[in-house]
């Protein structure tokens, strides 16, 4: 019996690519091992007849790893790719009330991610867990990702979890895919969406544009470092960083303004007119998108972390590093401030009179926002909180990593009636994903398919649920993935 191993690595400057290939060969076993350079990565174990077949089916896959770009390399040269967690400390509130809190849900690690819909809460963890809850806190699902959840982000249907392993994935279906991969030397710090167009800020200032393929598209250098906001719509970019935010055309053609903010900005939020920077001066600033005049101040009396608006900016809310969470009118004027009860919180959102925040103590909290909720907290009743407990019995989904993890569909002589074709088909050096022959929807063939990268097989067909165009002129994928066999 004899033992080889071929260990390859693909690290691109700019490209995305920063991952690992290792095939060892054991006598008639063949062990594949691939994954991000500075994590343990996966491993996929096969069996052959004899020790030449097994020899020979590791030739061919490294041999096609090559022809894709990868290279002999020493195993541990090349660093993981860098993290940077924002620093936080959360001090006991000063408030003399704590807000009415309905209920609780613990994840177990601080949390950044947050995004609630009309049907559901999102909540993203620093241990790579997502949760899912009803808006009365009933846990409906959890998805389990490699690295720490920085941001969860929507665009329209598509929820996207960025993450620290530099993948962002999409969590819409029942399986997380890896949409965008974002280059080892992007110290990611927060994402945006907008039409299917990834922008990622960074520890640098930096701010770098993905298309939907997957592919950079431009980048730019704000005049500072610590790029915790980004923001986007189809007039602008906004880019929050330590010396104000920066707003750059969609196209990267060039800044539009500039506007210095009452210190570093550590959040943002967006509403149709204008943009919303939490800052380390103690403020929450409201910068008009046309031209980045400062139209309002919402002073608080510490550290802002982050901030969200009733629809419109009608009230402004805002978390500070001392554990409390303020209201405000469009004015500025203060309405009130109370306590969370959970820390300090690091994210959230407002929808249909409730607050919701992810606090450091890894808490997503539902807070009644109504007037007479928060008018009796203020008088010191407040509901006794619900605390949610995670359903053991759930299903934990992780990334579909390859086409081998799909469910599949019979081939038959039309297509499925329940779903449309799509295709890989090999152009040059990159695969593109097609309609086949219209999908009998009238769709255009010519137009690429936004689909995961780590299932492109040249050849290979796939049925999914439904396709929408995206004003870049391109087909985003809504619901299931399924192989065609």
């Amino acid at each position: 019996m004899s033992d080889s191993t071929t260990y390859l690595e693909l690290s691109q400057e700019g490209g995305g690519a920063h991952k690992f290939y290792e095939v060892i060969v054991s006598g008639t076993v063949v062990s594949v091992r691939y994954g991000r350079i500075g994590t343990p990565g996966q491993t996929q174990v096969s069996s052959f007849a004899t020790e030449e077949k097994a020899r020979a089916a590791a030739a061919k896959k490294a041999a096609e790893k090559v022809r894709k770009g990868y290279a002999p390399a020493v195993q541990g040269a090349r660093a993981a790719r860098a993290v940077t967690r924002r620093q936080v400390s959360s001090a006991p509130s000063t408030a003399r009330s704590t807000a009415p809190v309905l209920w609780r849900f613990r994840t177990g690690s601080a949390a950044f991610g947050i995004h609630v819909s009309e049907d559901r809460c999102w909540v993203g963890n620093q241990a790579g867990d997502v949760h899912t809850l009803s808006h009365s806190g009933e846990v409906l699902a959890r998805y389990s990702l490699p690295e720490g959840v920085k941001c969860l982000v929507a665009d329209e249907f598509w929820i996207y979890a960025g993450c620290d392993d530099g993948t962002v994935y999409d969590l819409s279906s029942k399986l997380p895919y890896g949409a965008y991969t974002i280059a080892a030397d992007v110290d990611i710090f927060w994402l945006d969406i907008h039409e299917g167009v990834l922008q990622v800020s960074d520890a640098q200032g930096g701010l770098t544009v993905i298309d939907h393929e997957d592919e950079h598209q431009w980048s730019r250098k704000s005049a500072g470092p610590h790029g915790w906001m980004v923001r986007a719509d189809g007039r602008a970019v906004y880019h929050g960083h330590q010396r104000g935010v920066t707003a750059y055309a969609p196209n990267g053609t060039g800044e539009l303004w500039h506007t210095p903010t009452r210190g570093g900005v550590l959040f943002g939020w967006q509403e149709a007119d204008a943009v919303y920077a939490a800052t380390t001066r103690n403020a929450v600033q409201r910068l008009a998108k046309g031209n980045g005049a400062v139209l309002a101040t919402y002073d608080c009396d510490t550290t802002v972390y982050s901030c969200a608006t009733a629809p419109g900016g009608a009230y402004v809310f805002a978390g500070d590093s001392s554990s409390s969470v303020y209201c405000f009118d469009a004015a500025g004027n203060r309405l009130w401030k109370l306590g969370t009860g959970s820390g300090s919180a690091l994210s959230m959102q407002y929808l249909d009179e409730r607050l919701y925040m992810v606090t450091t103590d890894g808490s997503l909290v539902c807070v009644d926002a109504t007037d007479a909720a928060i008018a009796a907290a203020q008088q010191g009743t407040v509901p006794v909180a619900r605390d949610i407990k995670s359903a053991e019995a759930l299903p934990t989904y992780t990334p579909a990593r390859s086409a081998s993890a799909l469910a599949t569909v019979a081939a038959a002589p039309a297509a499925p009636a329940d779903g449309i074709v799509v295709e890989c088909v090999q152009q040059g050096s990159r695969v593109r994903v097609h309609v086949v022959a219209g999908g009998g929807h009238g769709y255009d063939t010519a137009w690429n398919v936004q689909f995961p990268r780590g299932i492109r097989e040249p050849g290979a067909r796939y049925v999914v649920d439904a396709l929408h165009p995206s004003a870049g002129g391109f087909y985003r994928v809504r619901g299931e993935i399924r192989r065609l066999l």
